[in-house]
């Protein structure tokens, strides 16, 4: 067949639905990555328990999980019959409802699909779809208008049955019912967990109010303890007034770069020291480093040490080595510098450091608008977060606090006007990098097909047409794989951003991360491809965009047209997903190729510590495309051939929710305090799913001369809206408070089934302390609101032991104290 005609009338042959060849070839190519991908890590995960258990090995409060077995597949079944009660002992309430949407997923799409292969395309199968408008030839304009009659004539000639089209009608009220039913359900269901989980745990975040907007002549912690106990909702256990902390910040900051400098000279004088390899772990990785052991002399004078993991395998060679050097600038723009003795320069600077951050923690720096309250109980607390403590406006606002550890201090004192000019600059650079993407990546993906590529390398296009298979890979597979990398390399740029609008908290942070990556895939990758037809064909579009505009059939034609051409990329593009990336994500890729990287570059145990922590979970990360990948099974849910991307749908939310849950429970960390605020986001953009879902239906129906009951879609989208009004005034508010009543039972065993671990007599001192905790109760036991540069310790150079130092020796009694 004639390229042209190929490329230009025959383009829906070559990227639609009628080549299950690619189809097949897509699964080959996912499952060929996935079950490599799985296979690898069943190997790996029972020899490499500090990355693929670090959350259950590293974590106190993950003692409530059962110990998987170490067999190949016996891992599975375990880990599948963990319930719900168990996820949210251990790993929160913001796990528990990022697995619930998962179900929900799962039940809709049971329901759709059964309905999808026992009606909808049994119906679709009996009634064919008409003969489709030919796409202009710019090239051969004489063909073009004889088709374009020719198709005239047929239309007007031709008598079309569409009772079938009921049928549109029927399922858009019944799904959009369904999944009315399954968010309000699923909602009350973890609107009674949360409440019960939160209203029976008193952690100081649940205690503690965050207080904006203080006029300047109340900003002192007396008079901000005195106004709040006399409202008579509580007495107050503490204020922590946020201060302009900026220079005793920057401080500290130089301070920990000059002491891993001095530890790295250190380490390089020392020398190295043999290591036994950790059985559980793969020959690159190091043991666990050891902890801090804490001496009882002098702190100036001495070195902490730390005991080594072997220490029967520990042997040193006494050697001379010589003392390390370091190069230091100064004069008029640092053009003269000076070799100096490293160890000596850096324990200098480290000392003066040390002195200025004394002196400016007993300074009074400049009180800001904010400050944290913690009252005597969470009941007080929730009174003051729901209620108006002063007439005036944006005056004494109080808000739920972030946890002591989430703060992020930095931004506390900004004002409030730098706060909501960085927002709204944020903003605004959102809205320039989407005109961005919209320029460079439909192009890059409309590039990436053999039609495209005979435009400028026509010798190339001509080898690929010799070899179907590299055909269909070039045609198919590179756009999916091409805006898959895109949407996997854009959302750190979007966390960067959200880092940069000046909140206060990281759970505030994480939830804007939700929200630009959400905008980001749905806007530019979904409907962006839904206008503009398929990312494959976009260079022919391109060219006849302009005839378009003036030709209303052949608009009608291309709106038409576009999602069902689009089907075929939408199911190679959860395939790939489901089949090839999820068991890549189990496996965590990124972490096992960066860590022989980290690992060349560690040189002191600091670093070899940091090496074993467990990964951070991003619900910022996997959350948007995950309900974009659900909205696209919405979406699709009555069209033509709608099966197919609801099986990959389905298969891709079960392989998800078993894999997330191993890595939420076992492999990685979610640090910020879990109050399952996440789910009102996914609820919301799921109700905006099933409008636009709505609108393809009417859209449709329309376009197949079907107008009564396109206008009989309307009501159901106006009931759409009342539902999600609706939502918003009565479950939001649910979810973000603790209601009084809920705060009565104060002895629920829900979520109380981490047992925490006996606490050693040599961390602060005192004994072991056992309870039944929940998880944010046992990770934020001792916290306190306090800057953590006001609080934390001057610590020395953290060094391994039975090593001379340049004025004497330390050595380890057998009592384990350290001597000088």
């Amino acid at each position: 067949m004639d390229r042209n005609k190929t490329c230009n009338l025959g383009r829906d042959d070559i990227y639609g639905t009628s080549r299950p060849r690619d189809v097949r070839l897509q699964i080959y190519v996912s499952l060929t990555l996935g079950v490599g991908a799985f296979l690898t890590f069943c190997f790996l995960r029972p020899r490499w328990k500090g990355l693929y258990a670090a959350r259950k090995k590293q974590n106190d409060w993950a003692t409530a999980l059962p110990d998987l077995p170490d067999s190949f597949f016996g891992w599975i079944i375990p880990l599948w019959r963990i319930t719900d009660e168990q996820v949210l002992a251990s790993a929160g309430l913001d796990a528990y409802v990022y697995l619930a949407f998962f179900k929900i997923a799962v039940k809709f799409l049971v329901v759709t699909l059964f309905f999808a292969l026992a009606v909808i395309k049994p119906v679709h199968d009996t009634h064919k779809e008409r003969k489709k408008l030919p796409v202009p030839d710019d090239g051969k304009h004489d063909e073009h208008l004889e088709v374009r009659g020719t198709f005239m004539t047929l239309v007007s000639g031709y008598e079309y049955s569409t009772d079938y089209l009921w049928m549109y009608l029927v399922f858009v009220y019944l799904f959009t019912g369904l999944i009315m039913y399954l968010i309000v359900s699923e909602t009350r269901k973890i609107i009674d967990v949360r409440q019960e989980y939160l209203g029976s745990q008193t952690t100081i975040t649940d205690r503690t109010i965050r207080l904006s907007g203080i006029p300047a002549d109340l900003r002192s912690e007396d008079k901000i303890k005195e106004f709040i106990e006399d409202l008579g909702i509580g007495k107050v256990d503490s204020v922590t007034l946020c201060k302009n902390w900026r220079k005793l910040d920057a401080k500290v900051v130089e301070r920990q770069s000059t002491l891993r400098k001095l530890e790295e000279a250190w380490t390089v004088h020392l020398g190295s020291h043999r290591v036994g390899r950790n059985l559980e772990t793969l020959p690159v990785v190091q043991p666990t480093p050891p902890e801090y052991v804490d001496g009882h002399g002098d702190e100036s004078e001495g070195t902490r040490l730390i005991q080594d993991v072997h220490m029967e395998s520990d042997y040193v060679t006494q050697y001379a080595r010589q003392r390390p050097t370091t190069k230091v600038r100064y004069g008029r723009f640092k053009l003269r510098y000076k070799i100096v003795d490293a160890i000596d320069y850096y324990e200098e600077k480290l000392r003066r450091v040390d002195d200025e951050i004394r002196i400016l923690r007993k300074k009074d720096f400049e009180a800001t608008g904010l400050a944290f309250v913690t009252m005597d109980s969470v009941a007080s607390a929730q009174m003051a977060i729901q209620a108006v403590l002063d007439p005036s406006p944006l005056q004494l606002l109080a808000n739920n606090s972030p946890a002591p550890s989430d703060v992020v201090w930095t931004n506390t004192y900004l004002s409030r006007g730098q706060r909501i000019f960085r927002s709204w600059s944020i903003t605004f650079i959102i809205g320039v990098l989407s005109i961005f993407w919209t320029s460079l990546f439909i192009p890059i993906a409309g590039a990436l097909n053999t039609c495209s590529i005979h435009e400028v390398f026509p010798r190339l296009a001509d080898a690929l047409d010799k070899h179907e298979i590299l055909q269909s890979l070039v045609n198919t597979q590179l756009p999916t794989l091409a805006l898959t990398l895109i949407n996997v390399l854009v959302p750190f740029l979007y966390d960067w951003l959200a880092n940069m609008q000046g909140m206060i908290s990281q759970g505030d942070v994480e939830l804007s991360v939700i929200s630009k990556n959400f905008f980001f895939t749905f806007f530019n990758f979904f409907i962006l491809f839904t206008l503009l037809g398929t990312a494959s064909g976009f260079l022919a579009m391109w060219n006849s965009f302009t005839e378009k505009l003036t030709d209303a059939t052949q608009i009608a034609y291309a709106l038409a047209q576009s999602l069902s051409n689009l089907l075929g990329f939408y199911t190679n593009f959860i395939i790939l997903q489901a089949f090839g990336l999820f068991p890549l994500r189990l496996m965590e890729l990124g972490a096992l190729t960066l860590y022989p990287v980290y690992l060349i570059g560690a040189k002191t145990p600091r670093d070899y510590a940091e090496l074993v922590q467990p990964p951070v979970f991003s619900y910022g990360f996997f959350l948007p495309q995950t309900i974009l990948i659900f909205i696209i099974c919405m979406v699709y849910s009555v069209l033509r051939d709608s099966w197919q991307v609801l099986l990959v749908g389905l298969a891709y939310f079960l392989i998800g929710h078993f894999v997330h849950k191993y890595q939420l429970l076992y492999a990685m960390e979610h640090r910020q305090h879990s109050t399952g605020r996440g789910w009102t986001m996914m609820c919301e953009r799921i109700i905006g799913g099933a409008i636009l879902f709505q609108i393809t239906v009417a859209g449709q129906l329309a376009l197949n001369k079907a107008f009564k009951r396109a206008v009989l879609v309307a009501p159901l989208t106006m009931c759409t809206f009342w539902f999600f009004y609706v939502f918003a005034t009565t479950y939001r508010p649910l979810m973000k408070f603790i209601a009084l009543k809920s705060l009565r039972s104060q002895h629920s065993d829900l979520g109380r089934d981490v047992q925490e671990e006996a606490v050693s007599s040599g961390q602060q001192g005192r004994g072991a302390s056992v309870g039944r905790l929940t998880l944010d109760e046992a990770r934020e036991r001792g916290l306190r609101f306090e800057n953590p540069s006001l609080m934390m310790p001057l610590s020395d150079v953290w060094l391994t032991n039975k090593h001379a130092r340049s004025h004497g020796s330390v050595r380890q009694s057998e009592g384990g104290e350290l001597e000088a």
